[in-house]
């Protein structure tokens, strides 16, 4: 094996190979894909990270000791090829680009061996996620998970070299920084020097990115790596890749502007997807209230009607009940769905329930016009046509209606028009539907903390014309904050930043800290600030789920090289694992017995 590379020199990839290099002696490498011995005649398909090119070894035009060398060759051998291109002598394989040629070998060489792998490599691999994780080195050998490494490579030198061409500065800021509040939970790493002190690992460069406006760097990117202990999520990792920037001397739609440029641009280059410019934009508020999430995804209607005035005079006790605790009644029309089987009505209505909705109240039109509803008994005649109208019902439709806080009501239908787009099937890989979602409030009621907390984060600036409201109605206050949407997926977010000091210590006021308590977990950028702060504002993209998209894959770990499950353990390198207890002592860490332990 030490001369296996001795003399030999890669010419092209398997699948860079076309009917133009027909007659040319070529040297490929790669892993074997496919051996079909016919007995004199041996077919090999050789498999790179481009494609896969057919090896033909025949008797009389290979000699006998290589045609016994090709016999020999199982599934994930790696070899090397030596021979010349030709046109396939049987009929061609529209299915491989390379399926009107065959290399005929003069020399081949077994540079590796392989034991059986532990399930095929090959393409929507039925294999378990778990084993494929297990062996993820074999799974990416796998030609899905190669184009989408390499649809993320291209993603990631597209938005470096349009970034730089717009001014910006690539900047690496720290790994090891100190633990901030008021975000997820950090990951701790213990110092060995300072006994008892402990580095976070960040979850956004968010004051890094701030710190380097007021140093002048006027344009700031970086591809950075974030961390996030966050609970169990199918769809989440612990640690993810940012497309973080910011930028000085702007408002917000200066930051729109350049980022609707950088997505129509990547998705051409990437996809050959026209993103029409400019892209829609939507306040929060109407985001809720026609679609009942931040995020909305507006491939299809099938939009939220508020009809709390319709109903207003109904005594039917679930719609009068919500309306008297201020709430509203909402619903959506499911459009030709009047004739739903009771049983997949109620699992909507269980459905409904795991988003916080106390039961799901509903009106099933048929095509001969009669009316089947779980509440018509309520309401009168006129009542009930009244509703109809509202909803815009027609023969065959099914209407579904929540009744509850506004907030409920929103998580519920909002999830419940997602849903039945699925059953229905009206989401459409194909089809990229952007959208800006602005005007956030700034901050939201925690009945955890009992206190306002930042939507986003504490730097971020109130609407101008709101700050009259910060004291007396601090919920009322609209943030200079946008999220870009994707088909429902919320793919990027910022803000412009609060660079006046009097409006910061406000804010830090009205989120319960103290002087004090500000000083001490962000004195650094307070203090920076009192030395001359550009306005300034970004926007930060998750990588992962942006290639997601693009890759039309079903999960983010689809297109993260070695990723995590959803306990946050890796499964090919069992980390978390324990240490040992020196490298304890160094630390001056002690882990605590488990209960039940000694």
């Amino acid at each position: 094996m030490a001369e296996a590379m001795k003399g030999l020199k890669r010419t092209h990839r398997c699948a860079e190979l076309t009917a133009a290099n027909v007659g040319e002696t070529v040297t490929i490498m790669g892993w074997v894909q496919k051996n079909r011995n016919k007995g004199g005649l041996v077919f090999v398909d050789v498999r790179d990270r481009s494609g896969i090119i057919q090896v033909v070894f025949e008797e009389g035009k290979s000699d006998e000791a290589l045609l016994e060398k090709a016999a020999k060759l199982r599934a994930e051998f790696v070899v090397a090829v030596v021979g010349e291109v030709k046109k396939r002598s049987g009929a061609v394989n529209e299915n491989l680009a390379t399926g009107g040629i065959e290399v005929i070998p003069e020399e081949l060489r077994i540079l590796s061996e392989s034991e059986t792998p532990p399930f095929p490599i090959e393409e929507n691999s039925r294999t378990k996620e778990e084993i494929r994780l297990k062996y993820r080195y074999l799974d990416i050998r796998r030609p899905d998970m190669q184009r989408n490494l390499m649809m993320r490579s291209k993603a990631a030198t597209l938005i470096r070299q349009f970034l730089a061409k717009e001014g910006f500065l690539e900047i690496e800021t720290p790994v090891l920084i100190g633990s901030t509040p008021e975000g997820a939970r950090d990951y701790l790493v213990p110092s060995r020097i300072h006994q008892g002190h402990f580095y976070a690992l960040p979850q956004s460069p968010q004051l890094f990115k701030q710190l380097l406006m007021c140093s002048g760097c006027d344009r700031y990117f970086q591809l950075a790596k974030c961390f996030r202990d966050e609970d169990l999520r199918a769809d989440r990792q612990p640690e993810f890749t940012q497309i973080d920037m910011e930028l000085s001397f702007v408002d917000v739609d200066d930051v729109i502007d350049v980022n609707e440029r950088l997505l129509k641009e990547l998705f051409m280059d990437v996809l050959g997807v026209d993103v029409p410019l400019p892209i829609p934009r939507m306040t929060w508020q109407e985001a809720m209230d026609r679609y009942g999430s931040d995020k909305p995804d507006i491939r299809f209607g099938m939009e939220l009607t508020d009809v709390t005035e319709v109903v207003s005079g109904s005594d039917f006790a679930v719609f009068k009940g919500a309306i008297e605790n201020g709430g509203t009644v909402r619903g959506i029309n499911a459009k030709g769905q009047g004739a739903m089987p009771r049983k997949k009505i109620d699992k909507l209505v269980s459905f409904a329930k795991d988003y916080g909705a106390k039961g799901l109240a509903y009106l099933a039109i048929s095509e001969d016009g009669t009316v089947k509803s779980s509440f018509a008994k309520f309401m009168t005649e006129e009542e009930i046509d009244g509703l109809i109208k509202a909803m815009d019902g027609k023969k065959g439709d099914l209407l579904l209606f929540a009744a509850d806080k506004n907030k409920v009501v929103w998580a519920v239908l909002g999830a419940l028009r997602l849903e039945l787009a699925k059953q229905m099937e009206l989401l459409d890989k194909d089809e990229y539907k952007f959208l800006w979602v602005t005007e956030f409030p700034l901050l939201e009621w925690s009945e955890e903390e009992n206190r306002f907390m930042a939507m986003h984060h504490p730097f971020t600036m109130p609407m101008e014309e709101d700050l009259a409201y910060i004291d007396s109605d601090p919920g009322r206050v609209r943030a200079k904050a946008y999220d870009i949407v994707l088909n429902g997926n919320e793919i990027g977010g910022g803000s412009v930043r609060i660079f006046d000091p009097k409006i910061q210590s406000k804010m830090f006021e009205v989120l319960g800290f103290t002087q004090e308590q500000a000083q001490d977990q962000f004195g650094f950028l307070l203090t920076a600030f009192k030395y001359g702060v550009p306005p300034h504002a970004g926007l930060a993209y998750g990588l992962d789920r942006i290639i997601m998209l693009m890759a039309k894959a079903d999960s983010i770990r689809d297109v993260i090289a070695f990723p995590k499950i959803k306990d946050a353990s890796d499964l090919m390198t069992e980390a978390p694992t324990t240490v040992d207890a020196k490298q304890l002592e160094e630390l001056g860490l002690e882990i605590a017995a488990e209960k039940g332990e000694e």
